[in-house]
């Protein structure tokens, strides 16, 4: 197959460190041109990646050369860009949240119905090969059956300080970029890949800070989006699941994730919260063990991912796109699509009405 071209909007620092590398080491993909929102930052792009760089999205949208595009712009502004990317017939990758809201969530849904064109969201974590090689565990009766599953993270910004007013975004809940619709939810979906969805879900939402500090100059910002986002349910195997996740960083363990069975147990583990770009550590411990010790991951786990992409924060992206390049040569569906983000967005619904009204509620 010849390679798909990509375009990506919002070539910036996460841009840099995952899409870009990947697409490079790929001959599945190959990057054809960037779109920002200034003509400096364009040319600036444009000379770093050798590609058109344009600094209008509908320019990047109209390049004949650009078979997908990927949106990597803050979710504030997905609704505007993913729309007119879906309108232009492209493939479109989206980076989680798919939208600000559950309402923007179903309108994108229901555009991507009607262009008929494949999208694809940027749920990576599923990808990790300690991920995927748990869910086979499991799968196989390595803890029997599964109790009950807890898991701890740290959403590691959202604290105390950001450093500059550009990042200021995340801290109000308004802009649909928060420890609930990010960490946690990045969390989330490899938890619901091993173990299976929530069927209730109970849930508090807290802004424990109420001020950050902006490093570059000192200033004050006040915080509205939760930074404790605790959950509590059952799974729809019957399962127990509890999931905390704090904005900043812990002086603990920033990362631990068990699943616990009649059998035995298995952990994974991180010195970093985001379960997306973290790198992980697999344990495990069944019959008479009386402790869980390191489980080695085969290599087959990895296949697709370039060597030089392993342990960065863009395995997890590699992952995506290498299970992306069967799915173009087969024709089949299995990358997290626009349906699915819409499934996730349903949860923080269901999550967040849970907090609110302090009812259980069952993710529509």
């Amino acid at each position: 197959m010849k390679a798909t071209g990509v375009g990506i909007i919002g070539p910036g620092a996460w841009a840099s460190v995952s899409h870009i590398p990947v697409i490079a080491a790929s001959p599945a993909f190959e990057l054809r041109a960037v779109s920002t929102s200034r003509r400096s930052s364009a040319e600036a792009a444009a000379a770093a990646y050798g590609v058109p760089g344009y600094d209008d999205h509908r320019r990047l949208l109209a390049d004949p050369r650009v078979d997908m595009v990927v949106v990597a712009a803050p979710v504030a502004q997905h609704v505007e860009l993913i729309s007119a990317a879906l309108e232009a017939g492209k493939i479109v990758y989206s980076e989680w949240p798919l939208a600000n809201g559950l309402a923007e969530a179903e309108r994108l849904v229901e555009l991507a119905r009607k262009a008929g064109v494949r999208t694809v969201v940027g749920l990576q974590g599923r990808y990790a090969p300690e991920v995927q090689h748990a869910a086979d565990l499991v799968r196989d009766g390595y803890v029997g059956e599964v109790l009950g599953t807890t898991l701890v993270g740290s959403g590691m910004v959202w604290g105390a300080e950001v450093a500059t007013h550009a990042q200021a975004y995340w801290f109000d809940n308004a802009n649909g970029a928060t420890p609930l619709t990010s960490a946690a939810l990045h969390a989330l979906d490899p938890l619901h890949v091993v173990l299976g969805e929530f069927d209730t879900v109970a849930a508090n939402l807290v802004v424990g800070r109420k001020e950050a500090t902006i490093t570059e100059d000192g200033s004050r910002i006040p915080i509205t989006a939760p930074d404790q986002v605790a959950l509590i349910g059952t799974l729809a195997s019957g399962a127990a699941a509890s999931v905390f996740y704090r904005g900043g960083a812990s002086r603990g363990d920033n990362l631990r994730w068990e699943i616990n069975g009649t059998d035995g147990d298995l952990v994974l583990t991180s010195a970093w919260g985001n379960m997306q770009v973290a790198q992980l550590t697999l344990a495990g411990g069944r019959g008479t063990d009386t402790t869980a010790t390191i489980i080695d991951v085969p290599a087959s786990y990895s296949d697709g991912i370039a060597t030089g992409l392993l342990s960065t924060p863009a395995q997890g992206v590699a992952g995506l796109y290498a299970q992306l390049a069967r799915d173009l040569a087969d024709g089949a569906h299995t990358v997290p699509d626009f349906a699915h983000a819409l499934r996730r967005h349903r949860l923080i619904d269901a999550v967040e009405r849970a907090s609110a009204t302090g009812v259980a509620q069952t993710p529509r």
